[in-house]
């Protein structure tokens, strides 16, 4: 799910307040969300 959302984040498919969500739903951690957030700006 990370790698799926990382891509999708850096193509602009998905936005930071969409991943959020995921970590609510426990999708993907906290640490993940900020892996992908830090390494997916332009």
């Amino acid at each position: 799910m990370f790698e799926v959302l990382k891509e999708k984040y850096q193509k602009n498919f998905v936005r930071k307040d969409q991943l959020l969500r995921y970590v609510m739903l426990g999708k993907i951690t906290q640490e993940e969300y900020q892996k992908i957030i830090n390494g997916g700006e332009k």
